[in-house]
């Protein structure tokens, strides 16, 4: 007997959570995240700037996805050339490695 009480509550425990994620909908953490809500006045300065949830300060540091993507540039290389190499490495550069 106890063992299907055992197992009843964790079935429930594993089924709620993916019933939730499955179900549960887009959420975001800030509204202003919410690509529906960039134009509404609470996501523009000034009011955004006293909380710190303008979609600025939100996706800092990253490409704002408001300008979709970056636009792809290809740079024509001449016939013989070789591909730029590193300038002269210097201590502690990565040089795109």
């Amino acid at each position: 007997m106890n063992d299907l009480k055992l197992f009843k509550y964790l079935a429930v425990l594993i089924v709620l959570p993916l019933a939730l994620a499955i179900f549960g909908g887009d959420r975001f953490r800030y509204p202003c995240q919410d690509p529906e809500n960039w134009d509404k006045q609470m996501c523009k300065l000034p009011q955004c700037d006293v909380t710190r949830t303008c979609p600025e300060h939100i996706f800092k540091g990253q490409r704002d996805p408001r300008l979709g993507p970056p636009p792809t540039r290809v740079e024509p290389m001449m016939q013989g050339q070789a591909p730029a190499a590193c300038p002269t490495p210097v201590q502690g550069a990565n040089c795109g490695k």
